[in-house]
């Protein structure tokens, strides 16, 4: 059976027309940082034939606290009681706000997939942990996947019962770690050592290796060749086909 894996890189880095033509999916950084109007989205849409995908990467409010660097790139303006409760998903109104605006981008992209991406500092503890399991037994699913990103010194047993009993995909670094749902890959490649990175034909043959035959898998790129490196690796999967 053919390995169904989508390709693509964190965010566009050339002319959405041009990209989607030469790959078949982008993992969208707006949507963390400050998510655009949905008729922007909307927009962006219409510009990609209708099999291109479009991961979605949550809004910081409901990962990151706001003390996060990041949040200098937030543009809508927080009260103190917001900035304080603002993150780590926490059951309070500002991060249920950024839950439904962060569903609203998936929607208008037609996304599959919203990427939950947490800073190390959101360390394994018994708050933490309560929060993100409400979280995600509160959300409407809506037929998407949800992949989850655990930064910091995880124990990857608990990472797994986590994903096991929410039902989420395993995000790593496949360089640096090995997935607990290695039947759900969803894999974000930052450059082996820095951002510099360019990764080398045998190292993609190795990453073709981890692709399940029976599933979906995400593949993205997030170093300075990261366009390069995808369209080899796609290359790379075809000759094996």
């Amino acid at each position: 059976m053919k390995k169904e894996v989508k390709i693509g890189t964190s965010g566009f880095r050339t002319n959405k027309t041009q990209y989607a033509e030469i790959l078949s999916c982008v993992e969208i950084q707006h949507t963390f940082y400050q998510p655009p109007q949905i008729k922007t989205l909307e927009r962006w849409r219409a510009e990609v034939p209708a099999d291109f995908e479009f991961a979605v990467k949550a809004w910081q409010l409901i990962t990151h606290e706001a003390k996060s660097p990041t949040y200098k790139r937030l543009k809508k303006t927080l009260t103190d009681a917001e900035r304080e409760e603002a993150g780590y998903f926490k059951p309070t109104a500002i991060v249920k706000e950024a839950r439904g605006m962060t569903l609203a981008c998936a929607r208008a992209l037609e996304a599959k997939t919203i990427l939950f991406q947490c800073p190390a500092s959101f360390k394994q503890n018994t708050e933490n942990i309560s929060n993100l399991k409400s979280f995600f037994s509160d959300i409407e699913r809506e037929n998407l996947n949800f992949a989850w990103e655990p930064r910091g010194n995880w124990n990857d047993a608990e990472v797994k019962n986590i994903c096991d009993e929410l039902d989420l995909w395993h995000v790593v670094d496949p360089f640096e770690k090995i997935t607990t749902t290695p039947d759900r890959c969803y894999y974000r490649l930052h450059g082996r050592g820095g951002w510099r990175y360019k990764y080398e034909e045998d190292e993609l043959a190795e990453l073709a290796a981890l692709m399940p035959q029976n599933s979906l898998s995400y593949v993205f790129f997030n170093n300075i060749h990261m366009t390069e490196d995808a369209l080899k690796f796609k290359e790379l999967l075809n000759e094996a086909d």
